[in-house]
């Protein structure tokens, strides 16, 4: 990614913004992020803040951040930023000490965020633009669970799409709670007849970087006493069919799941998974730097056979830094046994790229 400069005289007439800028009329009319063929590939788009400060726009994962000029002396601030094809990414606008949604774009992702998407990135169906000021759909019922192995008390949403069946177990349920309508997107992928109907179990993590490590506690306690626990509920469930989605360190700790406990998982549905997790890889200068596949490559090259596993695995294509470890992990689970769907998405290491796979692959792990 680079700042583009270009003779800001005709930039904005270029993105079909008309009137001069800073003036009543073009903000009236202002919508951004806008975008234009970039000469050499890929996209120019432009994003617009209206203020009296300097900001800047903080991207997640894809790029370092961006400043914004100023166009002469009005409120208008803008950046030109080169896209690459095919990116839905998360954004936010920094000024003045804080962050914010873009007021000109009307897909949000909770309070204080916004997703752009370059004019070839593939459409996510069942996914409804939510605006930055928009409350998101919450299930009704929720499991107050006190865990013994995990320590410590925890809210648990569950949502019976289409009337509840297989439990859908989503790792850092939280986020598809507030930031992303997972609740109507499941249901209407399950009303369109893309997935049969499914209990959606949403597991908040309160400390991810221990909870989603390999380690058995956190299997333990989700076997012994949350799946209990949403099959004494009441809420129409099938807690002995589960398909448990997760994403970056979620998606590790899912398929650790499936190779340690096999007779709770053995379906999977994951997204950018961080296989180049090992115990001492936040020791090191760049995570990302040791062994290709991490722990889970080294416990699949030892693995008996996984036959009876079911995963779909679907990672972001600008994810430069992770496919690596990805590809040996997705190679190494075939040749093990297990029956395995590989995708890309059209994103960086971002949420708001990996929706539609998590509705595809989930479906798909049911089969």
């Amino acid at each position: 990614m680079r700042l583009v400069t270009v003779d800001t005289e005709n930039a904005f007439a270029a993105f079909g913004l008309p009137g001069i800028p800073g003036t009543d009329e073009f903000w009236a009319a202002a919508r951004t992020p806008a975008s234009a063929p970039a000469k050499d590939g890929g996209w120019t788009t432009l994003f617009l803040w209206r203020g009296s400060e300097p900001a800047s726009i903080d991207f997640e994962s894809w790029s370092a951040a961006v400043p914004l000029r100023r166009w002469g002396d009005t409120d208008c601030w803008y950046a030109e930023v080169r896209m690459p094809a095919r990116l839905r990414v998360t954004y936010q606008f920094l000024a003045g000490g804080a962050a914010y949604a873009d007021p000109f774009n009307p897909v949000g992702a909770g309070g204080d965020r916004s997703i752009a998407a370059t004019p070839d990135a593939p459409d996510q169906p069942h996914w409804p633009d939510v605006g930055a000021c928009d409350v998101l759909p919450l299930p009704r019922a929720r499991i107050r669970w006190a865990s013994a192995r995990l320590s410590g008390r925890r809210t648990v949403s569950v949502h019976p799409a289409g009337g509840g069946g297989p439990v859908v177990l989503l790792l850092d349920g939280d986020d598809w709670l507030h930031l992303h309508p997972a609740v109507t997107a499941f249901d209407s992928a399950v009303a369109s007849g893309e997935m049969p109907p499914v209990t959606l179990v949403f597991l908040p993590a309160k400390d991810r970087a221990a909870e989603f490590a390999c380690r058995p506690e956190l299997w333990e306690a989700i076997r012994d006493e949350l799946l209990p626990l949403v099959a004494e509920s009441g809420i129409p469930a099938d807690p002995d069919r589960l398909v448990v989605a997760g994403q970056s360190l979620g998606g590790l700790s899912a398929l650790y799941a499936a190779l340690e406990f096999p007779d709770l998982v053995s379906r999977v549905a994951c997204q950018s998974g961080s296989f180049w997790w090992t115990p001492d890889a936040m020791n090191l200068p760049d995570p990302m730097s040791g062994p290709l596949g991490g722990t889970v490559a080294a416990r699949l090259r030892e693995h008996p056979g996984l036959s009876g596993l079911r995963i779909a695995f679907d990672v972001g294509e600008h994810e430069t830094g992770m496919l690596p470890h990805c590809e040996l992990t997705e190679s190494l689970a075939e040749q093990a046994g297990a029956t395995v769907r590989v995708s890309r998405s059209a994103s960086g290491h971002d949420r708001a790229g990996w929706r539609h796979a998590l509705l595809r692959d989930v479906a798909w792990a049911l089969g």
